[in-house]
C-alpha cells in the first residue's frame, strides 16, 4: 500500500512507475470515480518525458503517446464507457498495444489485465487524507517494484 497524501506523492509514484515501464507492460488502474486513476497515468506520462496536455481519454477511449515525446511508446485507454470486454477488441486494442505499453483505466471492463505477466494492478481508494494506492504487480514487475 502507497500513500498518495497530495499530488506530489502521486507525481512521485507515478515517475517511479515511469521509470520501470518497458515495452509490453500493463499499468492497470482501478477505482471509484474520483479516486485518481487519470491524475496517476499523467503522472506516468509526464514521468516518461511528455510535456504537453494530457488529456482524459475518457471519450476518445484511446490516446497514443509515441517517440520522441515520450521516451517508450504509449497507449493510455479509459474502459469506463465499454459494455462489454469484446468491444476493446474491436477498437484494436491488440494492435494499439503493439510495441507500447498500456496504462488502462477501468481494466475491469475490458476484460482485466491482471492474468498477463506484465501487469501491474493499482487500485486506487479515497483515505482520511487523500487517496491510497494498492499495488500489485505480476511476475515480471517484481523486481521493479521500488516504491514496495
Amino acid at each position: 500500500m502507497v500513500p498518495l497524501v497530495d499530488l506530489a506523492a502521486t507525481a512521485q509514484l507515478g515517475a517511479a512507475i515511469a521509470d520501470n515501464l518497458r515495452e509490453g507492460d500493463v499499468v492497470a488502474l482501478s477505482g471509484e470515480l474520483g479516486a485518481g486513476k487519470t491524475a496517476l497515468a499523467r503522472a506516468v506520462i509526464a514521468g516518461l518525458g511528455h510535456r504537453g496536455e494530457v488529456p482524459s481519454p475518457s471519450f476518445a477511449i484511446i490516446e497514443l503517446y509515441e517517440l520522441p515525446d515520450v521516451r517508450l511508446p504509449l497507449v493510455h485507454a479509459d474502459f469506463f464507457r465499454l459494455a462489454d470486454p469484446r468491444e476493446a477488441r474491436e477498437i484494436g486494442l491488440d494492435d494499439y498495444r503493439d510495441g507500447a505499453a498500456l496504462i488502462a483505466e477501468w481494466p475491469e471492463n475490458a476484460g482485466g489485465f491482471a492474468d498477463e505477466p506484465a501487469c501491474l494492478s493499482i487500485r486506487l481508494e479515497l483515505a482520511d487524507e487523500g487517496r491510497i494506492a494498492i499495488v500489485e504487480g505480476g511476475p515480471d514487475w517484481l523486481s521493479r517494484m521500488p516504491w514496495q
